[in-house]
């Protein structure tokens, strides 16, 4: 058996040494053999590894042959059934998700699917089994074998992640056929309860990925959904996040805030004539502004303290950087400063200095402040 050494989330290097190394194990927890089979069944070994990058523990085995199909028994359970109905309910109460569309990722033979179905959203499944998808058609739910009919207001995805050797394609695909914005309900065994009750007989085969609340909340933020909650529960085997589709930001409020800020600087500027403005300051911040507000051809010199940018021009405007004495060998009658966070002291140095002989403005935040 090949042995995986690259992380299945963060593509980082899994640690040489497997945390815990078992032998002769159950090959796999579905697909029991019978008597007949018992000659042929063999055990294997299992490495329990963890990402040197993200420290997410993991088996560096490869998956069990059928780990894209969801076979669970707990549909047997009235308990979790129940548990089941209520966590669903309040979740589309919660979220006003009613007449929404909301798909499971993983539905197996429609337990939770059914249930979903009766809270008044409109219920679809993704399943790989083909004998599962035929039981759920014949019960009238909404079961096929590829993601179609989106995009999804809703998705949830319970104790299957785990299974996952590309956990993070499939969260990626998943979120491109989500609406903006779209909630998640994202479920996997809880290793840190795991951790706290030494429960060394947790691993399997059929579970590649051991997550903690700290590695989970890694995985879905990095492959594009916020944390809304995540807690321990059904008796804290279970580690249950709530998340959201981070969508892209909203930075139209740069460009308004350039565009008045270049007619507020432009009006400065030009209360004085012959182009009588210098500039303190050639950080970043200053080289970007006099790009960005086009003042190249409106200011005299830029002035900075440090003496290896003396002599040197602004990259793309070709403005001169010169020390402070050239306020006293050739005069300006205003000063902008954009010092960053030394501005203020920058003024007062040139208030003191000068006096009434120089207009002082100073850009702070995004904003002139001027005298």
């Amino acid at each position: 058996m090949s042995k995986n050494k690259k992380c299945r989330v963060c593509g980082n290097n899994l640690y040489e040494e497997p945390l815990l190394s078992y032998e002769n194990m159950p090959k796999a927890a579905q697909y029991l053999p019978d008597k007949n089979a018992l000659k042929s069944d063999k055990g294997v070994d299992l490495e329990v590894c963890q990402c040197s990058g993200c420290g997410l523990v993991q088996l560096s085995n490869d998956p069990v042959p059928y780990y894209k199909e969801v076979i669970r028994a707990a549909g047997i359970s009235e308990e979790m059934m129940a548990f089941r109905k209520k966590q669903f309910t309040d979740l589309v109460e919660k979220y006003s998700l009613k007449g929404k569309k909301v798909i499971e990722i993983g539905c197996g033979r429609g337990e939770y699917l059914s249930i979903m179905a009766r809270t008044g959203v409109k219920a679809y499944g993704l399943e790989q089994g083909k004998d599962a998808v035929r039981q759920c058609l014949s019960q009238g739910l909404n079961v096929s074998r590829r993601i179609k009919d989106g995009p999804f207001d809703a998705f949830y995805i319970l104790s299957f992640l785990e299974h996952l050797p590309k956990p993070s394609r499939t969260l990626r695909e998943i979120g491109d056929n989500l609406t903006d914005h779209a909630i998640g309900l994202v479920e996997v065994p809880n290793f840190d309860m795991i951790i706290r009750k030494k429960l060394f007989a947790e691993f399997i085969g059929d579970h590649l990925l051991y997550f903690t609340r700290d590695t989970l909340a890694t995985t879905l933020r990095s492959n594009g959904f916020n944390i809304i909650e995540c807690n321990e529960v059904w008796h804290d085997y279970i580690i249950s996040a709530v998340v959201r589709k981070r969508g892209r930001l909203d930075l139209s409020c740069f460009s308004d805030q350039q565009t008045k800020l270049k007619t507020e600087i432009d009006g400065y500027i030009s209360r004085f004539k012959d182009k009588r403005v210098a500039i303190w300051g050639a950080g970043h911040q200053a080289l970007a502004l006099i790009s960005l507000l086009e003042l190249e051809d409106k200011i005299k010199y830029v002035v900075d303290s440090a003496t290896f940018k003396q002599g040197k021009y602004t990259p793309a405007t070709h403005l001169p950087i010169v020390s402070p004495a050239m306020l006293d060998s050739d005069p300006v009658d205003a000063v902008i400063v954009m010092a960053a966070s030394y501005s203020d002291e920058v003024a007062r140095i040139i208030q003191q200095k000068y006096g009434a002989k120089i207009k002082v403005a100073i850009f702070k935040g995004a904003n002139l402040c001027r005298n």
